[in-house]
């Protein structure tokens, strides 16, 4: 079962709001206007486009016995007869072709060890002392049939910030996951690509040799299957690495800024099953919110919580017709918001030479709100938004309307095709930022978008003020999709926008903010007192920076040139240094 755990990241009309003004700020006036190296700067040379390797030969354990090495040689016989009836035969769509998915700047890296940087533009704000990390897909190892952006091994990227002297280091490093090890010590791909191989016939080829060589020993699934590449979240003394095919995994940064994988956490064995990658932080309680889900098997999601010192609560089962890829959700002051969608597991669309990921266009998409604390079901409450399909819920908070009524607002983008991360599609991709109101009062919902007509996805709200309302989302201008050319500072209550825009030829990804409060502990800052980083790339050069970016102007304070390439990637978080001190060392 636990290998049919997917997993999923990243990358429709409402009421249609009057225009809003859209303030530009460039960043060409912010940066040096010469593309080319600063001479006075020592930086290494650009990393090679690819670190993927590739073993003819695996090298297995000396320690299997004379049946297991057969039955290894038998199936690696079998596999390759699949691989080169395969290769014959597909015609690989865009969404899984290794040739579109991992190419450009999507392209694997090595690992760099820790290393100095200069910060080449500005200076590092004062008091922004920590460490910022960025989780990925960064595949070691060379695709045998298709191949997705999400299934690639997970890699964090982390820039340790010093705003006393102004330096920093960089280093990048795989996290250390079962799978990750298995496949390093016999430099061979054993585990199943959830995404990009479980497509038709061949698809059901490997499913099935996946579960011969774990059924002889070759492979251990016991340990988890997960590649730990989407999230990233700080809690209870731990950073935790995180996809929703497996439980997370603790890496912890050392004194130098390095990283190490302590090893996959299940929060003391409390956690049997595995947890989706957008875990919710309450700010108030400091309760971290979780969901898991299964595809085989009822309850095809539970809902739980850990308090701050890490002790879970029992599982609230909800009842779902079927499997369906929950990537994330959101939290109130007093509810869980779970979004039941179109995008669906039906497996046997294998047998029909199928992805087993679909778009149900019969199914009516419906948001759920359950109060955060039952232990049950039997309270939660479920209002139907139609044809609404949002990969990720930046927040949502309660009120009350004039006339009575108990509101939920949901603050998310919307993606058409809902299943154009998935598919081929002649529709351009669309993911618009959008509010949908979920009246608790009368089971009714509005949907509207904030600001029609541009794509903005992966972002972020000050996460002190996650589950109660906020005036300001951050957001990556996903334009021309899928590369991120800018950051959108949106305010909810007048629509306005703000960007701040790459130079030309550079794209980003997930802006992160940073607030002062967490820095200082100043609690009379606005709530757009803080920082935002990114990591950008200018594809020509293949050169990397960090952007910091003052959140409340959208000016720039600061970049600082990398020693290594940084692949486009996922999520984000940043590590103060009061927090570095608390940190936990071992799982």
């Amino acid at each position: 079962m636990a290998a049919m755990q997917f997993q999923a990241s990243l990358r429709f009309p409402g009421c249609e709001p009057q225009a809003k003004p859209v303030k530009e700020i460039s960043a060409v006036l912010l940066t040096p206007p010469s593309r080319k190296a600063d001479p006075s700067v020592s930086v290494p040379p650009p990393e090679p486009k690819t670190s993927i390797i590739s073993s003819p030969k695996p090298k297995y354990p000396k320690d299997l016995n004379p049946f297991q090495r057969l039955a290894a040689s038998v199936l690696d016989t079998v596999e390759k007869s699949l691989n080169t009836q395969s290769e014959k035969n597909q015609n690989l769509p865009k969404t899984i072709d290794p040739t579109v998915q991992i190419a450009g700047n999507f392209a694997p890296v090595k690992e760099t060890q820790v290393t100095s940087v200069n910060v080449t533009t500005g200076r590092i704000p004062v008091g922004l002392d920590g460490v910022y990390v960025r989780n990925g897909a960064n595949p070691r190892l060379e695709p045998a049939g298709g191949h997705h952006l999400f299934d690639g091994d997970g890699m964090i990227h982390a820039v340790s910030l010093n705003s006393e002297t102004n330096k920093a280091t960089y280093s990048c490093r795989f996290t250390q996951t079962s799978r990750f090890v298995q496949e390093s010590a016999l430099g061979k791909k054993l585990f199943l690509k959830p995404i990009g191989e479980l497509h038709g016939h061949s698809g059901i080829g490997r499913l099935l040799l996946f579960y011969a060589r774990a059924m002889v020993g070759v492979v251990n699934a016991t340990q988890g299957v997960g590649v730990a590449n989407a999230g990233l979240v700080y809690f209870n003394g731990r950073l935790l690495a995180m996809s929703e095919d497996d439980a997370p995994y603790h890496v912890f940064i050392t004194a130098d800024g390095d990283l190490k994988t302590a090893g996959r956490f299940d929060f003391s064995g409390q956690l049997s099953f595995q947890m989706t990658a957008h875990p919710k932080l309450d700010p108030t309680t400091g309760e971290l919110f979780a969901l898991g889900y299964d595809v085989i098997k009822k309850p095809y999601l539970k809902c739980f919580r850990f308090d701050k010192s890490g002790k879970k609560s029992i599982d609230v089962a909800i009842s779902l017709d079927q499997p369906t890829m929950i990537h994330d959700f959101a939290i109130t002051e007093n509810s869980i918001i779970i979004h039941d969608h179109q995008i669906i597991f039906k497996l046997s669309e294998m047998v029909h030479g199928r992805s087993p990921v679909m778009y149900d266009r019969t199914k009516i998409a419906r948001f759920g709100v359950l109060p955060k604390y039952e232990t049950d079901e039997s309270r939660i409450q479920w209002i139907d938004v139609p044809n609404c399909f949002c990969f990720h819920l930046w927040n949502a908070w309660e009120e009350v309307s004039s006339n009575g009524d108990k509101i939920v607002r949901v603050i998310g983008s919307c993606m058409t095709p809902a299943d154009s991360v998935f598919s081929d599609s002649d529709e351009p991709p669309r993911s618009i930022l959008s509010e949908i109101r979920l009246n608790l009062t009368t089971g009714e919902s509005t949907r509207r978008e904030i600001v029609p007509g541009l794509n903005l996805e992966v972002g972020q709200v000050n996460k002190n003020l996650l589950g109660r309302k906020t005036r300001y989302v951050y957001m990556a201008i996903v334009e021309p999709w899928p590369r991120c050319s800018g950051v959108a500072k949106v305010d909810l209550v007048t629509g306005e926008v703000i960007k701040y825009m790459y130079d030309e030829g550079k794209f980003g990804g997930e802006p992160c903010f940073v607030s002062v409060t967490n820095l200082t502990g100043r609690l009379d800052g606005g709530e757009d007192d803080g920082y935002l980083m990114s990591f950008v790339t200018d594809e020509e050069e293949e050169r990397s920076e960090l952007v910091v970016i003052n959140a409340s102007t959208m000016k720039q304070e600061a970049s600082l040139r990398l020693p290594a390439r940084v692949p486009y990637g996922f999520h984000g978080t940043f590590v103060t240094s009061e927090e570095l001190i608390g940190q936990e060392l071992g799982s």
